[in-house]
């Protein structure tokens, strides 16, 4: 049976705004041995899967930097603090990035983007029923177009490499678990 590995140390490794890196050592339990790790902490974040009353997801296209490439994604961005909640940071950046909002709104999953080195969690939030109410509100580093994209046209925009963000298609994925749960339309 799989065992947790024992910390017998810690020590920070620099701090980057957005994440900071921290070194843990740990022993196997399986060999006795000490190993050390990398490990990146960063607040969790979200993503919002957001639906109009005439079944379009309210997505962006943003550049992004670490691929260099623009990327069609679904709403979303860090909490703002350990003490903001999952479905408040959803309600917040889609309608700071796309002037939606939407009720009823509930959060769909909690997932690890990357365990493997990543403490943070990733949260999907649905929102349902959005329409436009607010104007947008970008950060200063933010330039996003919003577009509406009918929910059906989902799969074949992942299958043609359109959308190939992997959070953002995990995040599909569970909505479209969530509506094959739902009594037929």
């Amino acid at each position: 049976m799989i065992q947790p590995w024992k910390k017998i140390n810690s020590r920070p490794g620099g701090d980057f705004r957005i994440f900071s890196v921290r070194w843990d050592e740990k022993v196997s339990p399986r060999t006795g041995q000490a190993h050390e790790f990398v490990i990146l902490d960063s607040l969790d974040w979200v993503n919002v899967v957001a639906v109009t009353p005439d079944q379009k997801l309210v997505m962006v296209e943003q550049y992004r930097h670490g691929s260099n490439s623009v990327e069609l994604e679904i709403p979303g961005g860090l909490l703002d603090s350990a003490q903001e909640t999952p479905l408040a940071a959803g309600l917040r950046e889609l309608r700071e990035e796309t002037g939606y909002a939407g009720e009823p709104a509930e959060v769909l999953t909690e997932q690890w983007p990357n365990p493997a080195y990543q403490s943070n969690r990733c949260f999907t939030v649905l929102a349902q029923q959005c329409t436009l109410q607010h104007p947008v509100e970008w950060d200063h580093a933010e330039d996003l177009l919003t577009r509406l994209v009918p929910v059906d046209e989902v799969p074949n925009l992942i299958e043609s490499g359109r959308i190939r963000h992997s959070v953002i298609i995990a995040a599909l994925y569970r909505f479209e678990l969530w509506r094959r749960r739902q009594p037929m339309r």
